[in-house]
């Protein structure tokens, strides 16, 4: 079976002071990021040890992962997996890349997010080129703040065409988007709508807990993050046991990542099998360098 899951452990802390993000206001303790560490070297090894399925993996924490020692290795490893067919992982790109140069990067995917307060676009520019000539899959994301209009537009233009880049609208909000910015985010972005509007999703059919699952730092697996009753555990071994077919029973699904997993949907259209790389199809992949 083809599987996906969705990794969030206990980070919840993040390098940068985003003031649109409430999780750059958080620390944590020694105590509480080694029990992060554990957790994600304990999945790692599970997911080494699954070689009856085909699997795909995102790391999906609240927080900065890539500048913790402990990310980089767990995804070096992963993506030596035989059964593994990609790891991707949301990032400021803030960390160095020599690690990348130890990973199977065919199997490797960033979602590199710029954040104009806090980090250079040059330097960030530089790493995302980088990263495409190493045959990294790479797509770029912004926040739609009015406000960072000018450097959204900076960013798709100094960035190769063959680089998608996202743009997550801004929620919640003081006030609604002006038509004429929406129609200069939508022009920038064409799957921008994505993330504006809301999908009505209750008892439609949905992927999540059938060939897609949440699974938090203690191995409870959820079918996903906005639906939170616990439907197993992976360290059980009858933990295949929970996976068959569900419908939504949320009123509305708010995010990409949700949304992405409706059956009754467009982004498979979309996307294709990239989804939770976040590229859509039509921009190119780089050849894959090792």
């Amino acid at each position: 079976m083809n599987l996906s899951v969705l990794y969030r452990g206990p980070l919840t802390s993040c390098n940068y002071s985003c003031e649109y993000c409430p999780f750059a206001k958080r620390t944590e303790t020694k105590a509480q990021l080694r029990r992060d560490q554990q957790s994600l070297v304990r999945f790692t090894r599970w997911i080494e040890s699954q070689r009856q399925h085909a699997w795909k993996v995102l790391l999906t924490p609240w927080g900065e992962a890539l500048v913790r020692a402990w990310y980089r290795d767990a995804i070096v490893a992963l993506t030596q997996v035989r059964q593994l067919e990609s790891v991707a992982v949301q990032t400021n790109l803030s960390c160095g890349l020599d690690w990348i140069e130890d990973c199977r990067r065919n199997r490797l995917a960033l979602w590199a997010t710029f954040h104009p307060t806090e980090a250079d676009a040059g330097v960030f520019r530089r790493k995302v080129r980088r990263l495409h000539n190493l045959g990294v899959r790479v797509c770029v994301g912004m926040v739609g703040v009015p406000e960072f209009l000018e450097a959204i537009m900076t960013m798709r233009r100094e960035l190769p065409p063959e680089i998608y880049l996202w743009i997550n609208a801004q929620q919640p909000r003081a006030r609604p988007y002006t038509p004429d910015e929406l129609k200069q985010f939508r022009a920038i972005d064409p799957h921008f709508e994505l993330t504006l509007k809301r999908q009505p999703s209750r008892g439609l059919p949905c992927r999540t807990g059938k060939s897609v699952f949440c699974v938090d730092g203690r191995g409870d697996m959820r079918r996903c993050h906005f639906v939170h009753r616990v439907i197993g555990n992976i360290y059980d071994p009858t933990w295949e046991h929970c996976l068959h077919p569900r419908s939504c029973p949320n009123r509305f699904c708010d995010c990409f990542l949700g949304k992405a997993q409706l059956t009754a949907d467009s982004l498979h259209e979309v996307f294709g099998e990239n989804l939770l790389e976040r590229l859509p199809l039509g921009f190119s992949t780089p050849r894959p360098s090792r």
